[in-house]
Parts: structure tokens; C-alpha cells; sequence
């Protein structure tokens, strides 16, 4: 990208206090780069703290180290004045449509809320002229804002939750897993109306989810996450034709293939033991102690972060070619564990 960057994510690390001096490393020096009308996805496993680097990059969790630019501003040394107009123009859809919305508040109020906080309209009549504005771009109806979110479906109550992110006209908005929570049949409706969006209103998108096969459709750059650790990043198709990293590979063979005579007869690659915790992650790469061509030097030094072609990343020894050369890193292939 020859542009400057949207929005720049520096080596950012949040870590949460558990007790007794120990410290849950959720996000551990992620950087990357989103730049204006581009959607880039961020996948990984569920625990892997994709949501809490999205929340961090909002400013919704202070940062531990680190630094994120937004058009050449930091986001965490904002004045109160500079982050409400920053608040106007990123914004989030949150995972849960269920726990997100007030259930107490119609969806009129809920959509005007934001409106009301930062004093857009003079009159509740322009309000009202916008709300409704805002339901039909979603694909809902004028009619159901004075309806309250028990009485809407998920899909809908999605809807909903996308169209108060709009309300204040943002031009970047995190998804955090907006699909995950919805039935399979819905899931394709929002991505399209999310798309949809992106076109009519110049939006950017930080797409978060764990579902490759939904975000291979909707991003243009995936960057995927193991253990608050970035692992790989590239384009879309370059992610699914040539991924770099065991971890990446492992992820794209979990997903089904529509044809059932190449599902039955195509090997997965299952990883064993469970995700290691946070508090206490594995010395080297963190990946390691599940990865199936893990080496001695990966439990010795933690991976250089390499672009090995224009665009494509990975934190891989397998992929150094200094590491490689060790004599142990050649002898010794596998890591006893």
C-alpha cells in the first residue's frame, strides 16, 4: 500500500492484573496497518484476544505498551475533547445482539442515544427523520422503532445493532464477531448488508471472527492470532492459496468443503493439546507446544515477524532461513514435549 495508513497498530500489548503478580498477556505486540476503504479481517481461536485487541484499539481497555495511531493521532493520549470527536468517527458492533441492546429502551431510543450524547440535531424531529433513515439502510422498517429488541429476531436485532454504529456517520467501525451469534442462514444477509455499507458509505472495517471461511469473503488483508501473538498476515487470496504458518494451515483445514467426495477423502490437520494459558504462555513461539513441526530452537527464541513476499508476513522459524541454518534446528526436527 503506497497510501498512509487509516490506522496503526504498534507493537500493542494489554495485559490484565489477575492477582498474586501475575498478569494475563491477553494482546502481546500485535502491529499491522488498516488503511481508508479496506475491510481487514483478524481471526484466530476463540481466547486467542482478537476482541480485546479490538476494544483496546477503541479505547475501550487502556494499553499495557504500545501505541495506536488513528490518522497520525495516538488514541490513548487523547484529550476528552479529541476523543469524542474520534468516538464520532470509529465505532463498533458488538458480538452479542442479545446483550448489546437495552432491553428496556425501544430501538428508536436506542439508536438516538448517541445522536442525544454528542448533540447532533437541533430538533427530535430530524432525529426522528434520521433514525428512520438509519432502519431502512439496515434493511428494517420505520415502523419497528417503537418496538423494543425482544420482539425482533438475532438477525434483526443485529441490524439493529449496525444501524447505532452508524448513527453517528463513522468512517471506521470494529465488527467484533457481528455473524457469530446469528443462525448460518443470517449470517450471509449481514455480511452482504455489511458490504453493502462499506460501498455506499466509504466505510473501513476491522472484521474480527474466527470463521475463516466467512471472512475469506468479506476481507481484502486477514491477519491471524495465536495466543495474543500475530502469526501471519497477508491478502485474502494469498492467505488461502499459500499459507505460511502451521497454525494458518490448521485453520483452513477445518473448513468443510461443499463437495462431499473431496471432503471424505482430503486430510485435516488436527492439533493436539489444549490452548495454553495466558498467564503462563509457552517460552519461544507460542505455538509450539502444538504444533506439528515444531523444533528445539522454537522452544529457545520467539520468531522474527518476516515478510517473505510483498504483503505476506509470518512469525515462523520454519521460515527464517538464519534459524535454519542452525545445525540444531536441522538435527533436531522434532520438539520432545
Amino acid at each position: 500500500m503506497t497510501q498512509p495508513a487509516l490506522l496503526s497498530v504498534i507493537e500493542l500489548k494489554r495485559y490484565f492484573d489477575v492477582g498474586h503478580g501475575e498478569k494475563l498477556k491477553a494482546v502481546d505486540g500485535i502491529s499491522f496497518d488498516i488503511y481508508r476503504g479496506e475491510t481487514f479481517g483478524l481471526v484466530g481461536e476463540s481466547g486467542c484476544g482478537k476482541s480485546t485487541a479490538g476494544r483496546t484499539i477503541l479505547g475501550l481497555y487502556s494499553k499495557t505498551d504500545g501505541d495506536v495511531l488513528y490518522g497520525g493521532q495516538s488514541v490513548h493520549d487523547m484529550t476528552s475533547k479529541e476523543r469524542q470527536r474520534f468516538l464520532k468517527k470509529m465505532q463498533m458492533i458488538f458480538q452479542d445482539p442479545y446483550a448489546s441492546l437495552n432491553p428496556r429502551s425501544t430501538v428508536y431510543e436506542i439508536i438516538a442515544e448517541p445522536m442525544q450524547i454528542h448533540s447532533l440535531y437541533k430538533t427530535k424531529e430530524e432525529m426522528r427523520i434520521r433514525v428512520n433513515e438509519l432502519l431502512e439502510d439496515v434493511g428494517l422498517s420505520r415502523e419497528h422503532a417503537n418496538r423494543y429488541p425482544h420482539e425482533f429476531s438475532g438477525g434483526q436485532r443485529q441490524r439493529i445493532g449496525i444501524a447505532r454504529s452508524l448513527a453517528l456517520d463513522p468512517e471506521f467501525i470494529i465488527a467484533d464477531e457481528p455473524i457469530s451469534a446469528l443462525d448460518v442462514s443470517v449470517q450471509a444477509q449481514v455480511v452482504k448488508l455489511l458490504q453493502r455499507l462499506q460501498r455506499e458509505k466509504g466505510l473501513t472495517y476491522l472484521f474480527i471472527a474466527h470463521d475463516l471461511s466467512m471472512v475469506k469473503y468479506i476481507s481484502d488483508r486477514i491477519g491471524v492470532m495465536y495466543l495474543g501473538h500475530m502469526v501471519e498476515l497477508t491478502t485474502s487470496a494469498q492467505l488461502y492459496d499459500k499459507p505460511l504458518h502451521p497454525y494458518t494451515e490448521a485453520l483452513l483445514s477445518a473448513i468443510p468443503i461443499p463437495d462431499p467426495d473431496i471432503e471424505e477423502l482430503r486430510e485435516r490437520i488436527l492439533l493436539q493439546g489444549e490452548l495454553p494459558s495466558p498467564i503462563n504462555p509457552p517460552s519461544g513461539c507460542v505455538f509450539r507446544t502444538r504444533c506439528p513441526s515444531a523444533m528445539e530452537v522454537c522452544a529457545e527464541l520467539k520468531p522474527k515477524w518476516l515478510e517473505q513476499e510483498t504483503g505476506h508476513f509470518v512469525a515462523c522459524h520454519l521460515h527464517d532461513k538464519q534459524v535454519m541454518t542452525r545445525r540444531d534446528a536441522v538435527e533436531v526436527p522434532e520438539l520432545s514435549r
